[in-house]
C-alpha cells in the first residue's frame, strides 16, 4: 500500500513514512491509493470478532508491507489495554438506537481510540530508525489531553500541545496540564482552537522547520488515527447487524475537523453497509 498527497505533488510514500510525515510536504492530506474491498464474507467473519482480533484484520492491509501481523497485533493489544471495558468500544441499546460508546480510554474521550494506537506506532517506529519526534498538535480540550496519555513518559518523543487559554473544560485543561512527565510541554494561546489550528499548519507548512525538527502530527491530518477509528463502524456494524449483510447501519456522527465522519466513509469505501 501507497500513500499519496490530495495535492498531488509528491511521489507516493509508505505507510511508515506517512505516518512520520504526518501533513504531505506539498500540504496536502495524505491518503491511501486504493482502498481494499471487504467481501460479503469477510464482512460476516469480521461480524463476529471481538475489537482487538478486528482492529488487526480492518489494519493489516494499509500497514502490512512496513508492520508485520505479529507487531501489529503487539501494537493493538498494547494500545487497548487501558481501556476500562472489555470489547473497548461497546455498542448499547437506548430505546430504538444503539449507542457506540468511544469513552472507555483512560481520558474519557474518543480520541483515545485512535491516539492510544498512534503513540504506540510511533515508539515502534522511532525505535527502529533511532530517531526522536517532535509532536505538535493543538486541541480544543480532547486531542490534547489523549495525544498526551498516549506518548507521556516515551523516551525518543516530546509532545507540544497547544490550546486556547479559558476556552476548555476544566477537567480537560487539569487533564492536560497536570501531566509531570519531562516529555510533555503545553502552551496556552491567546484566542481560539482555530487559531492553534493555524499555526500548527503554518509550521508543517515550514518545511525546512518541519525537517529540522523532525515534527510529528497527531490531529486528523494523520492517516494512521483514521485508520484506527475506521476500526469502530465496522465493529458497531456488527454488532448491530448480527453479520447480516443486507442490512446497512445509519451512523450519526459528531464530528469536529470531519476525521472522525471521515473514517465512516473509509469504511463505506471498503464496503460497509452503511
Amino acid at each position: 500500500m501507497r500513500y499519496v498527497s490530495t495535492r498531488g505533488g509528491i511521489e507516493p510514500v509508505t505507510f511508515s513514512q506517512a505516518v512520520m510525515m504526518g501533513l504531505a510536504t506539498d500540504g496536502g492530506l495524505l491518503l491511501p491509493e486504493s482502498f481494499p474491498q471487504i467481501d460479503a464474507t469477510t464482512l460476516q467473519r469480521w461480524a463476529e470478532l471481538p475489537f482487538k482480533a478486528l482492529a488487526v484484520e480492518v489494519m493489516y492491509p494499509y500497514v502490512g508491507e512496513d508492520i508485520s501481523r505479529v507487531e501489529l497485533e503487539k501494537l493493538v493489544e498494547e494500545s487497548y489495554a487501558s481501556f476500562s471495558h472489555p470489547e473497548v468500544t461497546p455498542v448499547v441499546e437506548v430505546g430504538d438506537l444503539r449507542i457506540l460508546e468511544l469513552f472507555h480510554g483512560p481520558t474519557a474521550a474518543f480520541k483515545d481510540v485512535a491516539l492510544q494506537f498512534l503513540g504506540n506506532l510511533f515508539e515502534l517506529l522511532l525505535e527502529r530508525s533511532g530517531g526522536r519526534l517532535n509532536i505538535l498538535g493543538a486541541t480544543s480540550g480532547d486531542t490534547g489531553s489523549a495525544a498526551i496519555y498516549g506518548v507521556r513518559g516515551q523516551e525518543r518523543i516530546d509532545i507540544f500541545i497547544l490550546h486556547p487559554k479559558g476556552r476548555v473544560s476544566p477537567i480537560q485543561e487539569r487533564q492536560i496540564t497536570t501531566v509531570l512527565d519531562a516529555n510533555v510541554h503545553n502552551i496556552a494561546i491567546t484566542g481560539t482552537f482555530d487559531d492553534g489550528q493555524r499555526i500548527v499548519k503554518e509550521l508543517f507548512n515550514d518545511l525546512a522547520f518541519k525537517q529540522e525538527y523532525t515534527l510529528g502530527a497527531v490531529n486528523s491530518i494523520n492517516w494512521a488515527r483514521i485508520l484506527a477509528q475506521v476500526v469502530y463502524y465496522f465493529y458497531a456494524w456488527g454488532r448491530v447487524s448480527g453479520g447480516d449483510v443486507d442490512q446497512k447501519v445509519t451512523f450519526s456522527v459528531p464530528t469536529g475537523n470531519f476525521g472522525d465522519i471521515f473514517a465512516g466513509y473509509v469504511a463505506m469505501r471498503m464496503g460497509l453497509p452503511v
